[in-house]
């Protein structure tokens, strides 16, 4: 849980308070929203996340989804 907290406030900048709940979201619902980004930054902050992870040796997944514009 440590690990996501570093993560969310390392590279998506968030506040310690704001960290902590996203990382309860993800750990009862199994993932949750980290930002919105343009498709090239949030593609860099994903393989950014995921390299951090495997020089970590933890099974932290990130993925880039698309939002629909309505």
């Amino acid at each position: 849980m440590d690990f996501v907290v570093d993560v969310l406030r390392r590279f998506f900048h968030k506040e310690f308070i704001a960290a902590e709940a996203i990382m309860l979201k993800i750990h009862i619902d199994g993932e949750a929203v980290c930002g919105t980004y343009s498709y090239d930054v949030a593609q860099t902050k994903v393989s950014q996340v995921i390299e951090y992870s495997r020089k970590n040796d933890q099974p932290l997944m990130s993925v880039l989804r698309e939002v629909s514009s309505q």
